[in-house]
Order: structure tokens, then C-alpha cells, then sequence
């Protein structure tokens, strides 16, 4: 992908998730350490149960991170086999006898395509994930 395609896609999914981080996630670590250190104050806990509350503290945060981890996963996936679909386009037109400028034209605008849609999947992807952080049992 072109370095200005990429820097675009790079540049919105990172905001995306710097915004996820610090209205959501940022909270979630909070409350898994507070939760933590209340364990570790419970003194007639045996250590099992101790480590057993520890990890039930971590779990909505485990959650969390699982599924920003899938979207971008799906998100990234979806990208690339667009800019693949671009790449087979591209050398069938250069196979055809195209010359090398109008199969970089025919991939640029191409790719450009593919950012432009992805970038606009966003705002609804982020939605989605809010809402599934939301209602993550706390």
C-alpha cells in the first residue's frame, strides 16, 4: 500500500483506539487494580483464594482487550484482502499488455478506494466496540 494510504488508515485507527484507551479501557485497569489490591487485603483469604479473586479482577479487562484485539484483526483483514483484490487487478491489466504507469494509476486510485471505504468503516466499528466494552460485566 502506498506510504500516504497506509499513513491515513495508520493515522484514523490509532485515534480510534487512543480514544478507546482512555474513555474505556483506562477505567477498566482502574477498577482491575483496585479490585486487585482489595483481594490482597482480604487476610483470611488462603493464597488460592487470593490468586482466584486476583484473576477474577483481571477478566473484564482480559475481555476487553480480546475484542478491540478481534475488530482490528477483522478490520486489518478486510483491508488487505481489498488492496489483494488491487494487486490481482493490477497484473491483469499489466498481463494485458498495459503499460507501467497505467497499472500505478489503476492501483493507486485502487488502493485509495480501499483506504477511503476502510477509513469510513471507523466510526461504526468504534461504535460497536463501545457499546460491547460497555456491557462487559464489571
Amino acid at each position: 500500500m502506498a506510504e500516504a494510504h497506509q499513513a491515513r488508515v495508520q493515522a484514523a485507527v490509532e485515534e480510534m483506539v487512543q480514544s478507546l484507551e482512555k474513555n474505556h479501557i483506562r477505567k477498566m485497569q482502574g477498577r482491575m487494580f483496585r479490585c486487585s489490591a482489595d483481594c490482597c487485603d482480604r487476610s483470611t483469604d488462603s493464597m488460592t483464594q487470593v490468586h482466584q479473586c486476583i484473576e477474577r479482577c483481571h477478566t473484564p479487562l482480559a475481555k476487553a482487550q480480546g475484542l478491540v484485539t478481534s475488530e482490528l484483526e477483522k478490520f486489518q483483514d478486510r483491508l488487505t484482502r481489498c488492496t489483494m483484490h488491487c494487486n490481482d487487478k493490477g497484473k491483469d491489466l499489466f498481463d494485458s499488455g498495459a503499460k507501467e504507469p497505467a497499472v500505478r494509476s489503476l492501483m493507486d486510485r485502487c488502493v485509495g478506494s480501499c483506504v477511503d471505504d476502510h477509513v469510513n468503516l471507523i466510526p461504526s466499528m468504534t461504535r460497536k466496540l463501545k457499546e460491547n466494552l460497555d456491557s462487559i460485566d464489571q
